[in-house]
């Protein structure tokens, strides 16, 4: 099948964006100068099109393949975010604008681009509006890859990552409600729980609680602590998800998250409560 030139160039940046890969530079990391931060306003939210080269119905990246949502309305999700800096900065993004990482955005793997958002971190209560134009980021466990300076707001440079809650922000409504696996209505934004939410890893998500049973005494053969199975709802319907935790960092996580894959356990990924 012949590729156009445009839908061609659109391919190889989504392949470039955020942690999609490429070289030139590399190691990622922040700029060699102190940037002031206060300085620079959060994202604004407005009505704009959507991007012509960003919103393919789906994409593949590393073997596995994502699908971008028809819509941002009603989006609330928790999880971890990640950050991106000068290996990228200037580089086209998936939307077609080039990589600015003193700009206030964003990479996500399947929110429509663009798309504005609000982003907490759960750990110190600070929230900042981005405007996500990129896709990624293509680590497991991660929900979201910041811009250097929308990660420097949220005083996540250092430590490289953090428990976040996104909201999708749409001009003129209202911000969704995010709600919990009880499906129980919570604030939007809630403060951080004493710094430190807890985060689990999660194996597996079933409709059936007798398959998500069979996965946890596999699970408890290999001697792991901490197994749980959580039933919530998702499109009104039950689901029981297999969860181990609560675990200590981000760190352990991704550890634990990388052992289980020689178990035959694949894609488990990072949950926040």
């Amino acid at each position: 099948m012949s590729v156009t030139r445009p839908l061609l160039y659109g391919l190889i940046a989504l392949l470039l964006s955020a942690c999609g890969g490429g070289a030139y530079v590399d190691r990622d990391g922040a700029p060699g100068r102190d940037v002031d931060v206060a300085s620079i306003p959060d994202a604004v939210p407005r009505h704009e099109p959507r991007s012509r080269y960003g919103n393919p119905s789906s994409y593949e990246v590393f073997g596995k393949r994502y699908y971008v949502m028809d819509s941002s309305h009603g989006y609330a999700e928790r999880g971890i975010a990640s950050w991106y800096g000068t290996k990228f900065h200037g580089r086209r993004t998936s939307s077609g604008e080039p990589y600015d990482m003193y700009a206030m955005t964003a990479a996500h793997k399947s929110l429509p681009l663009p798309t504005y958002a609000r982003v907490t971190n759960l750990r110190n209560g600070r929230s900042i509006v981005v405007k996500i134009n990129d896709r990624g980021p293509f680590h497991e466990g991660r929900i979201i890859d910041l811009s250097y300076v929308a990660a420097k707001k949220l005083d996540i440079v250092a430590t490289g990552t953090a428990p976040v809650e996104v909201v999708a922000l749409n001009p003129g409504q209202s911000e969704p409600q995010l709600r919990s696996a009880s499906a129980a209505p919570r604030p939007a934004v809630m403060p951080a729980r004493d710094g430190n939410p807890d985060l689990y890893l999660q194996v597996g998500a079933f409709s059936s609680r007798h398959n998500a049973e069979r996965l946890s005494h596999r699970l408890q053969d290999i001697d792991l602590p901490g197994i749980e199975i959580q039933q919530g709802y998702s499109d009104q319907r039950p689901v029981f998800r297999v969860r181990i935790g609560p675990l200590a960092s981000i760190e352990d996580a991704d550890r634990m998250a990388e052992s289980l894959t020689r178990f035959g356990i694949q894609r488990p990924h990072v949950v926040v409560d």
